[in-house]
């Protein structure tokens, strides 16, 4: 398993990080009349919870501790029971509706972040994706974005919530008794402290939580994809148990923050409890001496227990704001990479492409990134110093053992990457004069495991191109493809892949095929497009290659040699270095490596 690029999972955000707010203000700006509203919603809520102490207070002093006629005080009670009432439904409702438009700017703003990051991972080149693990990107794609989202909803605006109602408690409680203002204010020091020492120990906690996720999700990423790999080895009880292992270290480190949710909540209360018991000791001896009124008294406790919980709460955001900020500076890392692969200013028009290929002392490395971003050492080179001309209209076979760079070339040919050395020309052209787009409308490319979407027939075949129903039937007609159609239930219509019909490996590569037939291109390049499938599905390609792309330039990348001795020419590949180039029988005169390949392959 590849262990590079879980570093960066260990970053935490720091909060003083004003280059990183100011990126997240240009995502929200749009809704920045939105995020006003919800600001505006934050001073009803804000002034209903200071008012309802003031209405305990008059009710308490005005008519339930006076001599007078019951039934008036009974009234005066009753109105302030209403006016309570209906601050706490102003409360309820600014409470609501302020909700209800932080998920509606945080969903947005993360719908939008979200496609921007896909777009732009799928702008990126090859070489991206060779250095950095799936399972890493999905990550940016899910659980960072999420941790932004919390942010965006738990955050940004209640935590403006939580400041002014501390600001405005604050006040009142010394407006209404300054010394038992100043007796509360001796146990915030220690409240500050314990929240700061949390903050710090919570931030490790989430660090340590965010590297292990990253692990877990890289590794389910992995076996997933070499499934059919360990169940032919049978290795799936190893796999188990290594991700018993990485599953078990996540849980511990998960109980770990846990605990100290656990911990530091009571630690608050106890605190609170603590404040509350020394003003209600020092407040009731004032009462006792007729200095401070019992309605006075009970507002403040009102107060105490209002003030307290904001505290907790910012507290508790804090840890929210450090993690969201690590996963937005790895999200804007991200989209700030740009592609090797660079667009021309003025690119070349690709319509009038003929198909002459030439390689010039082409060479090229596959690079990859180390633990700390760098590049890795011992990076192989697959090409070295490779000549080669294709005329259009010619077939030639690339052949030679595993390894010996031969994919690497088309990669190269159709712009996945751009050489280290040397040049590539079409028609005389570099590649690199022609957008990557444009380029590979022209060159067709069908793999020897074809992507299949889960769509119908059709719709795979049509992919990008505007040809109607007709039209495409036609070209399907005119290569002998309509036969392998009309075997399918619905014909064009079957709907393949996850929920429909599943094609095997044969009719996958006709469909491919027929994808490419599509585009019309000048180069049709078969990247082991027949290791892997029935005599009867290389010969209907075989007679669909020679009807749909006679006298085009053609691009055989192949081990089994009957496939490639009808070439007019064969390129042999070692090493990276094209050792031999020539017809069939001229290469078996020269008694090489192509002829140490058709001599085992008689042999198996």
């Amino acid at each position: 398993m590849r262990s590079f690029g879980y570093f960066e999972e260990s970053k935490v955000g720091r909060v003083s990080d004003l280059r990183l707010w100011r990126r997240i203000i240009v995502q929200c700006w749009e809704y920045r009349t939105s995020i006003i509203g919800g600001m505006i919603l934050s001073l009803l809520i804000t002034a209903a919870a200071v008012v309802q102490p003031q209405l305990l207070q008059r009710a308490i002093d005005s008519f339930m501790t006076v001599e007078g006629d019951a039934g008036a005080r009974l009234d005066g009670v009753f109105r302030i029971s209403l006016l309570y009432g209906f601050a706490a439904a102003v409360a309820f409702a600014a409470g609501f509706a302020q909700v209800m438009l932080l998920e509606y700017i945080g969903q947005s703003v993360m719908q939008k972040l979200r496609s921007s990051l896909f777009s732009h991972l799928l702008s990126l080149d090859l070489a991206f994706f060779h250095a950095h693990p799936a399972g890493r990107l999905v990550t940016r794609l899910t659980n960072d974005i999420q941790n932004m989202n919390e942010m965006f909803t738990l955050v940004m605006v209640t935590i403006f919530n939580d400041i002014l109602k501390l600001v405005c408690i604050l006040a009142v409680l010394y407006l209404t008794n300054v010394r038992l203002a100043l007796l509360m204010t001796v146990f915030l020091p220690l409240s500050l402290a314990l929240t700061l020492f949390f903050s710090k120990i919570a931030r490790e906690g989430f660090r340590a939580i965010r590297s292990q996720l990253a692990v877990v999700n890289a590794f389910l990423q992995e076996q997933i994809s070499a499934v059919s790999v360990l169940q032919l080895y049978a290795r799936e009880s190893d796999s188990m148990n290594k991700f018993r292992e990485l599953n078990q270290v996540y849980l511990e480190r998960n109980l770990h923050l846990i605990r100290l949710f656990g911990a530091f909540m009571p630690l608050t209360e106890v605190l609170s409890a603590l404040a509350t018991a020394s003003v209600l000791w020092y407040g009731g001896g004032e009462v006792l001496r007729q200095q401070l009124t019992l309605g006075e008294l009970t507002a403040f406790l009102a107060y105490m227990r209002l003030f307290f919980q904001p505290m907790q709460e910012i507290a508790r955001k804090y840890s929210v704001v450090q993690s969201a900020l690590a996963s937005a500076e790895r999200i804007f890392e991200l989209l700030d990479i740009s592609g090797s692969i660079m667009e021309p200013a003025v690119p070349l028009d690709g319509e009038r492409i003929k198909g002459d290929i030439r390689f010039e002392q082409v060479s090229f490395t596959y690079q990859e990134e180390d633990e700390n971003g760098g590049e890795r050492e011992g990076s192989q080179t697959v090409l070295r110093e490779v000549d080669l001309h294709i005329k259009a209209g010619e077939t030639i076979a690339i052949t030679g053992p595993t390894g010996a760079g031969k994919t690497t070339l088309v990669s190269l040919l159709v712009r996945f990457y751009d050489p280290a050395a040397g040049r590539i020309l079409l028609d005389g052209h570099d590649l690199r004069e022609f957008a990557p787009q444009t380029l590979r409308r022209k060159i067709g490319l069908v793999l020897q495991d074809p992507l299949i979407e889960p769509d119908t027939v059709l719709a795979n075949i049509r992919q990008d191109t505007h040809l109607n129903r007709s039209e495409i039937y036609q070209l399907l007609v005119r290569t002998g493809l309509d036969a392998f159609i009309a075997r399918l239930p619905q014909g064009l219509d079957t709907r393949i892949g996850e929920g429909g019909l599943d094609l095997s490996a044969g009719e996958k590569q006709l469909l491919a095929f027929a994808r490419v037939l599509c585009r019309d291109p000048a180069v049709l390049i078969l990247d082991e497009a027949t290791s892997s499938v029935d005599s009867e599905a290389e010969q209907m390609l075989e007679q669909a290659v020679r009807s749909g792309f006679a006298g085009r330039t053609l691009l055989v990348i192949a081990h089994r040699l009957s496939t490639v001795r009808q070439a007019d020419r064969i390129a042999v590949f070692s090493q990276g270095r094209l050792t031999e180039l020539g017809s069939h029988d001229e290469l078996l005169k020269q008694q090489g490596l192509y002829a140490e390949l058709v001599t085992a392959d008689r042999a198996s």
